[in-house]
């Protein structure tokens, strides 16, 4: 609203400075500052509110040092990281765009989902919280939303060569007349392609997994890519609910993966950019660098009451909503092959649940007696039964997150 607010006093008094908000990286900048402020300043207030209203967190005895002393700490905290991402994000970008539309509709969506998740755990007692069924559905229609946005909308698209666009026979959408008249004409094309590191050109597309339908192939991509798209979100919102199980560690890591993010969509975004590396140039993603920058912000700000010792817990509201947004971003700057490695640390906790549970049920159907791979999972309990403080854990995992944050960037010169 705020862009809107500038862009037309700028055109019309002529102001100094009011093209400040044509700038994205100053816009970033703002929504960064912004979701601090709103985070750090309600979330004191919020806090308290969910104190007089004792929502508070219900701890099962699993035998972890310092547990019960967390009995009563205020939960549905996730609010606050919301309403640090859809503020900044209402004011400072350009609502029309649909990369927008669809972050806007993935926070608020997982964020309804979660709630009812919390509210039914916190206010009708039942430990269960929300069908897993509802869960699924609710991931399900987010994640077809998504799918088919990105096959079908006419914005979503990536700019290419002609030449290449027809060798490949892309459904070019629009055609953009070479600036130099020198290089090669470049047109936008509708395409189910993503980049992946180590392949030729840096790209992957769906539609060579349907090349044996025939001729139609392209016509069938949908087949495949909406599963996928939907088990990406379902996978990523479920493993950060998973690794939200100490102080601060759902939080810190979900900074680490949104400030590369944020370059990530800076570099897609930037025509430049994206041509010295190489890589897609995907015309109105710019816009997410704000979005980016909104959820960085949002998630230091929670930082400040969620690490150790925390005054208040995401829930279910706050990590599913992470996990979503983390997701949905990735799919739609075409790095979703790239969540492996950027969001390793989600991965290792929800295979270390996997493993241990399988591997329990196959001893105890061959032994007689379920055996454990780790002393306890998701992987993060691991180390507090070895003796380890939760504090220390959660900044070591924060540490590799950086690391895979920095290989996930430079895998984009990698092919």
């Amino acid at each position: 609203m705020l862009y809107y607010l500038f862009q037309f006093i700028e055109r019309i008094f002529h102001l100094p400075g009011g093209r400040l908000f044509g700038y994205i990286s100053f816009r970033a900048g703002l929504a960064v500052i912004l979701s601090l402020m709103i985070t750090m300043w309600l979330g004191n207030r919020i806090i308290r509110s969910l104190k007089r209203l004792q929502i508070g967190e219900t701890v099962r005895d699993l035998g972890l040092t310092g547990q019960k002393e967390k009995e009563g700490t205020p939960t549905m905290g996730g609010i606050i990281i919301i309403l640090g991402i859809l503020v900044p994000t209402l004011l400072l970008t350009r609502l029309e765009n649909v990369y927008i539309q669809l972050m806007l509709f993935t926070t608020l969506w997982m964020g309804v989902i979660g709630f009812a998740d919390d509210y039914i755990k916190v206010f009708l007692k039942d430990k269960e919280g929300l069908k897993a069924i509802f869960k699924i559905l609710g991931q399900l229609v987010l994640g077809l939303v998504v799918a088919l946005a990105m096959l079908y909308h006419s914005d979503v698209v990536v700019r290419m060569p002609k030449s290449e666009a027809m060798h490949f026979r892309y459904d070019i959408s629009q055609e953009i007349p070479s600036v130099d008249g020198k290089s090669e004409n470049q047109v936008y094309v509708k395409t189910s392609l993503t980049n992946v590191p180590f392949l030729k050109g840096n790209r992957f597309d769906y539609a060579w997994l349907t090349e044996f339908m025939g001729d139609n192939s392209r016509s069938f991509v949908w087949i495949l890519f909406i599963p996928i798209v939907i088990f990406i979100v379902t996978a990523v919102s479920n493993a950060a609910n998973l690794t939200d199980g100490l102080d601060g560690l759902a939080t810190g890591v979900s900074a680490v993966i949104a400030a590369t993010l944020a370059v990530l969509a800076y570099v897609s975004g930037n025509s430049i950019v994206a041509d010295y590396l190489d890589i897609f140039y995907l015309p109105y993603t710019g816009e997410l660098v704000i979005f980016a920058a909104a959820f960085l912000g949002s998630c230091v700000g929670f930082l400040w009451y969620n690490s150790y010792p925390a005054r208040v817990f995401m829930g279910d509201t706050g990590s599913l909503t992470l996990g979503g947004i983390i997701a949905v971003l990735a799919i739609v700057l075409r790095k979703e092959l790239l969540i492996p490695l950027l969001c390793g640390v989600f991965l290792v906790e929800n295979l270390s649940v996997m493993i241990q549970v399988t591997y329990f049920k196959y001893t105890k159907r061959k032994f007689g007696e379920g055996r454990r791979v780790f002393l306890m999972s998701p992987l993060h309990h691991h180390y507090q039964k070895k003796g380890m403080h939760e504090a220390t854990i959660a900044v070591r995992f924060w540490i590799v997150s950086l690391l895979l944050a920095v290989l996930t960037i430079i895998t984009l010169k990698m092919r």
